[in-house]
């Protein structure tokens, strides 16, 4: 009986992975053509459809405060607080940071801790362009596929460019210039080290933290980001090949909206001797931004 079922198991082994090949080879064929994104500026994605859509279906206004800039006029200071806030490894790795996902692994066994996210820049943009904030394992299958799409026809800075020009930082408030000008009334080539830190600590969820009106975590992120940010260098602006591309109204200030406290690995592992502790920072009210420094 024993060996009579071992074929069977073959077979439906066998089947299995033919089906799974199958699936996997039909979702890649249907993925979106990202080559054209080497030349040409998006001028929606997924994710600002799937708000507009929320907002039309809440009986919200529905806008989209979103100013496309080029790479060369966004602060230094805001490529450095983002990389240090995101993705330390990003100019080292293909897309997958393989050691991050590791280290996330081991601290779930060793510390009984939940599995935290370790998403690149580049998984990010692929989800923000293309997909969805569901946690359906299609959808993550996806997102690396596009992942590795983007890695392969985009240059890394090209992908920080659109990245930091698409992302959600806040209710209906799109990429740096926006962000700059609703939060801080400047443009993003103008946000200081100060300014700039406190963007980059709310993209872990910013329609639940807002850089207008920080508060003791937001503060503290942002204290964590500035101690990080000098070991980060971005690399060199882009020529100015690609046209920048207008979306929408001109920035406005916009109020942030409440959403479900999300898991920082930021706070739960940095030991940083700049950061206030806790009980030394005002949740009511933190200190104003400090005004515009002019660009590095």
């Amino acid at each position: 009986m024993k060996r009579a079922a071992v074929p069977r198991l073959l077979r439906i082994a066998t089947g299995t992975g033919a089906i799974a090949f199958a699936v996997l080879s039909y979702e890649y064929l249907r993925l979106p053509d990202v080559r054209p994104l080497a030349t040409v500026n998006p001028s929606s994605t997924a994710f600002m459809e799937l708000r507009e859509r929320e907002a039309a279906a809440a009986g919200k206004r529905v806008r989209r405060v979103h100013r496309w800039v080029p790479y060369s006029r966004i602060s230094p200071n805001l490529r450095r607080a983002v990389l240090a806030a995101e993705d330390s490894a990003f100019f080292d790795h293909d897309g997958i940071d393989i050691a991050e996902i590791k280290k996330s692994i081991e601290d779930s066994i060793e510390k009984g801790k939940p599995l935290r996210g370790a998403s690149t820049i580049t998984q990010q943009l692929a989800k923000n362009l293309y997909l969805s904030p569901s946690r359906d394992p299609l959808r993550k299958l996806k997102e690396l596929m596009i992942t590795w799409r983007l890695e392969t026809a985009l240059s890394k800075a090209r992908i920080f460019e659109i990245y930091l020009n698409v992302i959600e930082w806040g209710d209906q408030v799109w990429g740096a210039e926006a962000a700059a000008r609703t939060y801080f009334g400047v443009p993003a080539s103008a946000l200081s080290r100060e300014q700039a830190a406190l963007l980059a600590g709310a993209i872990i969820n910013p329609r639940l933290y807002s850089p207008k009106n920080p508060r003791g975590r937001l503060l503290r992120r942002q204290q964590i980001i500035l101690a990080r940010m000098p070991g980060y260098e971005p690399p060199a602006p882009m020529p100015a090949a690609v046209p920048a591309a207008l979306s929408g109204p001109a920035p406005e200030p916009a109020d942030g909206e409440p959403a479900a406290e999300p898991r920082d690995e930021m706070m739960d592992e940095a030991v940083d001797p700049v950061a206030a502790p806790p009980d030394e920072i005002d949740p009511a009210a933190g200190p104003e931004p400090s005004p515009a420094e002019p660009p590095a």
